[in-house]
């Protein structure tokens, strides 16, 4: 079984910045992707951020230039750094990692247990 562990987020003004970070523990074998995705009230859980093992990432438009996604394949981790903040990034982040537990098997995707990110002065 994978868990995984979030930390980071928090109350924090508009123009300011915050660090996520995400932690999978268990039987690993490989992590094809990792992500960050966030559900505000009343909207569908998004894509804010990803990368692939091999390093190439993606960004939803609106996060693209403020925000930045790293991983430590070492230690199964992933984070968002996150600046220049808006009210708009107010939402509940999810990490998620797409794992396999084995070399044959397929991967699944397993997720944190959210963190809430708020921007507000």
């Amino acid at each position: 079984q994978v868990q995984l562990v979030e930390s980071g987020g928090g109350l924090v003004q508009p123009g300011g910045s915050l660090r996520l970070s995400c932690a999978a523990s268990g039987s690993i074998f490989s992590i094809p992707f990792m992500g960050w995705y966030r559900q505000a009230p009343g909207k569908q859980r998004e894509l804010v951020a990803g990368i692939f093992s091999g390093g190439s990432t993606n960004y939803a438009d609106s996060v693209k230039g403020r925000f930045t996604i790293t991983s430590d394949n070492a230690k199964n981790a992933v984070y968002l750094q996150m600046n220049s903040l808006k009210p708009e990034d107010t939402a509940v982040y999810y990490c998620n990692q797409r794992a396999r537990t084995t070399g044959w098997g397929p991967s699944s995707d397993y997720w944190g247990q959210g963190t809430q990110v708020t921007v507000s002065s």
